[in-house]
């Protein structure tokens, strides 16, 4: 993993699925880059054909808390490409797929990480379905593998097909510790435990995750495919 892409429909995303994983790859020396898809805030209201001003500060909110997580773990600016959140099952997936692939193509990853089939949140599953189009093989030949990552809120409330993870990445006290704090600047999405979102409720499922691989804590992954050398 030499140069890895993260797409995920919101901000925030990013770090509840791969935070740890992230601070320690970019510990190894990782180039990483990441990039969102919706925006992740019209979604609360009712409807968003017109951006109100209200609407449009809590866009730059949420803009600014991903920017801030992301350079804690010494990761550089992501791009947001603010389609309306909640709604990607409105957007032509060609729309969606032609983002991913002109990211692809601009940064040239060899890894992919992205959300997963079973998530709750429609936003997601679109996510997942359109990265499936766009690392096709032939299409961009340089993409070896492609995980899913889960998202707490989403992905364990999908109870009636729930996400199997069968690669995990161990992480150290520093990777927890940086993903913990990473979240903490969605000072707007943090709740308190036993809302899932929350300081607690990220240590615990590294903690499960970690006794399912033998390590004190680790972020858990779905290959979706990956090719061996």
């Amino acid at each position: 993993m030499k140069k890895i892409l993260v797409v995920a429909a919101h901000p925030d995303d990013d770090i509840l699925g791969c935070g740890g994983t992230l601070n320690k790859l970019r510990k190894s020396g990782a180039d990483i880059h990441v990039t969102f898809i919706a925006e992740g805030t019209t979604c609360r209201y009712d409807k968003c054909d017109i951006l109100t001003g209200e609407m449009q500060k809590e866009i730059l909110i949420r803009e600014t808390s991903a920017k801030a997580a992301l350079n804690l773990l010494g990761i550089g600016e992501p791009s947001f490409h603010n389609l309306p959140c909640g709604r990607l099952d409105q957007e032509p997936i060609i729309e969606i797929n032609k983002i991913i692939e002109k990211e692809i193509k601009q940064f040239q990853p060899d890894t992919i990480f992205t959300h997963s089939y079973k998530d709750a949140n429609s936003d997601h599953r679109r996510v997942v379905e359109a990265i499936i189009m766009a690392t096709r093989p032939g299409a961009q030949n340089f993409v070896e593998k492609v995980y899913s990552f889960e998202v707490l809120s989403t992905t364990e409330w999908r109870f009636t097909d729930s996400f199997r993870p069968n690669i995990f990445m161990r992480l150290d006290k520093d990777d927890v510790k940086k993903k913990t704090a990473a979240f903490e600047k969605y000072f707007s999405e943090s709740k308190i435990f036993p809302f899932p979102r929350s300081t607690k409720g990220l240590e615990t499922l590294m903690t499960m995750r970690g006794m399912q691989c033998g390590a004190e804590s680790a972020e858990a992954f779905e290959v979706i495919r990956e090719i061996v050398p």
